[in-house]
């Protein structure tokens, strides 16, 4: 009886965290560049689909993981705003997001992440130390994960936190906490992961979110090993970094990509 109540509380957490929408809601073809529908298998079996933004003549690749909610298409925009910072950009659809096959899970997100970093190694011909990871929110926690002692470019993470219990309290306060505690302990524990991080890291965070709290942000940059640095998005909130962080806040990623991975002129 405890196991099925234990089962039951945690499908429940998932689906709280994943909320995935089907389909291509923003069309490849809008965005007036080329952009690239692939589908990547992952090691267990699942069929996931990844929208590929090649930069001509790059000599490095972002792979970016988006938030909780909705399916890559629509971070197309952002993603091509990515591409312009002479980077190819790889933007996966998790498992039951977009085209994506199968159901979303914490386990099955760090394994569709990992065939992304797979892909753009083997089929793109791009190192590790190439390679940088764009994690937004949720994303931000995949992106630790997969930075575990490996030795990639670098690591951007924005609007993310430390785990999902921190989350809870943040929001709920303690009693749900508590309440929920054997269910979540653990579930994407990022302030546990950190400090095995081996890559430079660069956070954004907004002082104004109301969804995943600053202070959570600001937490996790404590807890993350040299080298590092925390840029505050003043006035923005959860879902408009861009927006408020304007130019400078593009402006600012090209130099950590600049500083972690120089581009190599083509000859």
């Amino acid at each position: 009886m405890l196991l099925m109540l234990f089962n039951l509380s945690g499908r429940f957490i998932d689906r709280m965290i994943f909320l995935p929408s089907s389909g291509v809601d923003i069309r490849p073809e809008e965005m007036g560049v080329p952009v690239e529908e692939v589908f990547l298998d992952t090691e267990d079996g699942v069929r996931i689909h990844a929208f590929f933004l090649p930069a001509q003549q790059a000599s490095r690749a972002l792979l970016f993981l988006h938030g909780n909610a909705g399916n890559a298409s629509h971070r197309l925009p952002n993603a091509v705003e990515l591409q312009r910072l002479r980077t190819d950009v790889l933007l996966l659809d998790y498992r039951g997001y977009g085209r994506s096959e199968g159901s979303p899970t914490e386990p099955g997100v760090y394994a569709d992440a990992r065939a992304g970093l797979e892909y753009l190694r083997s089929q793109r011909g791009i190192p590790d130390e190439r390679i940088v990871l764009f994690g937004r929110s949720l994303g931000g926690a995949v992106a630790v994960d997969l930075a575990q002692e490996r030795n990639l470019g670098g690591v951007i993470l924005e609007s993310t936190f430390t785990s999902v219990a921190d989350m809870l309290q943040a929001i709920f306060g303690q009693p749900l906490r508590s309440l929920l505690g054997p269910v979540v302990r653990g579930r994407f524990d990022s302030l546990a992961k950190i400090p095995r991080v081996l890559s430079p890291l660069l956070f954004f965070h907004g002082d104004q979110d109301n969804i995943v709290s600053y202070k959570l942000g600001r937490r996790l940059f404590e807890a993350a090993p040299e080298p590092k640095a925390f840029e505050t998005i003043a006035g923005a909130g959860h879902n408009d970094t861009t927006w408020v962080g304007g130019r400078p806040y593009f402006q600012r990623i090209g130099r950590f990509l600049d500083e972690v991975a120089p581009d190599i002129p083509s000859p």
